[in-house]
């Protein structure tokens, strides 16, 4: 392809302190009392350089290191993460540069530390400011060290700052939904994720369903009581789940969403390279000590980090292009399709007719604009552009490290 897509990297820290019962991520809880950094900061580098170079590149705008626990890293080590992507990448002056942290591991020092690192934008998983709640959830926080990390952030200089908070927890009524994001909107972050729990296959909720979930009325009203409550204290929702005030959208998930490149550094983090022979979706060895085995491997073995390197075929373009696009609320300019997917738009034209019949999708030219009842009924509306053969969404590859 011609057009050089945005590039954002993305880099994964698989530890937490224990593991949550509700999380499908890439995560371990620690067998010891410490991660040995150093070393995986060195496998961290040599994985970075078996990347593309053609994609090595290009200039980077985006910086995301998630988890796991990143936190659980020290300033120090990722001071030194932060320095040695520098000298290997073009990175952009205004670059984001977003930690994800644990309100149990996180103190003002500390903070200052992350951000005289580079850190510029911080995540704070909150999930509840409910004692009970945060109980159930396996979280290693409480309501008070909740409050306790935003106050810190915001000492140590952070002006950018997100905000996950997660509704239709066990127990939860409509009006406790509604307590956990007044407060978290009265902390006036820049950015809240606000998203339902969802029982994933591979978790200790899957195996052990906890009681008292919310039916799917309940859920559905703390969705659009909550949106309304956002939108009241001018957080301006950009998709699914994600909210923010003017100008502060997350960058690096942006480019997740409009099909833009990434790469994906560490135990199981997953990349999408474009280049000349089309669409690459790659993935790393997932578990930490296979992935740590490979720094003891001979330097000139290639690619001793990678798990799979896949080549995404024409026919799964389509629906992978709007899986993402169409979770943005203003959607994506319509000439995104060819320049993201390097195919026609006109092999979609019939299909994007009934979606627009439908009511999915707002019926303009410039731009693919899911409706609200496109984004309530987005599956039903996505599944439109599956392959033959293909009968469900879950059909299709993981495409984010989210």
């Amino acid at each position: 392809m011609s057009i050089v897509l945005p590039l954002g990297v993305y880099i994964h820290v698989p530890w937490c302190v224990r593991k949550c019962p509700y999380c499908d991520f890439n995560s371990h809880a620690l067998e010891g009392t410490r991660i040995d950094e150093s070393t995986y900061l060195d496998a961290l580098i040599m994985d970075l350089d078996q990347e593309p170079l053609s994609a090595r590149k290009r200039w980077v705008s985006t910086i995301f290191i998630g988890g796991g626990t990143p936190s659980l890293f020290s300033p120090t080590v990722t001071a030194r993460l932060l320095a040695s992507l520098h000298t290997r990448l073009a990175i952009i002056t205004n670059a984001e540069a977003t930690l994800e942290a644990n309100p149990g591991t996180v103190d003002t020092r500390r903070l200052m530390d992350f951000r005289a690192a580079g850190i510029n934008r911080l995540s704070l998983g909150i999930q509840s400011f409910n004692d009970g709640s945060l109980a159930c959830l396996g979280r290693i926080h409480d309501r008070r060290e909740a409050f306790a990390a935003f106050d810190a952030a915001r000492r140590a200089g952070f002006d950018n700052i997100n905000l996950d908070v997660m509704f239709g927890l066990p127990g939860q009524s409509l009006e406790d939904a509604q307590a956990d994001l007044a407060i978290a909107c009265a902390l006036e972050p820049e950015h809240i994720s606000y998203y339902q729990l969802t029982i994933e296959p591979q978790t200790a909720f899957h195996h052990h369903p906890p009681s008292l979930l919310p039916d799917e009325d309940l859920l559905w009203a703390m969705q659009e009581q909550g949106m309304e409550l956002l939108a009241e204290n001018n957080y301006l929702q950009y998709e699914v789940s994600a909210y923010a005030r003017p100008g502060r959208c997350c960058r690096h998930n942006l480019n997740y969403w409009e099909f833009g490149d990434y790469l994906g550094i560490g135990a199981g983090a997953h990349g999408k390279i474009t280049d000349s022979t089309g669409i690459h979706r790659r993935w790393k060895l997932s578990d930490p000590q296979n992935y740590l085995a490979g720094i003891k491997a001979c330097s000139s073995i290639r690619n001793q980090y990678l798990a799979g390197d896949e080549l995404v075929t024409n026919s799964d373009l389509p629906v992978e292009f709007l899986l993402n696009a169409l979770r943005l609320v203003s959607g994506v300019p319509t000439q995104f399709y060819t320049q993201r997917t390097g195919l026609p738009l006109v092999g979609i034209l019939d299909k994007l007719t009934t979606a627009r019949v439908q009511g999915w999708l707002e019926n303009r030219e410039d731009r693919l604009v899911p409706t609200t009842r496109g984004r309530r009924f987005l599956n039903e509306l996505l599944e439109l552009f599956l392959p033959d053969g293909n009968t469900v969404l879950s059909d299709l590859p993981k495409s984010t490290n989210m």
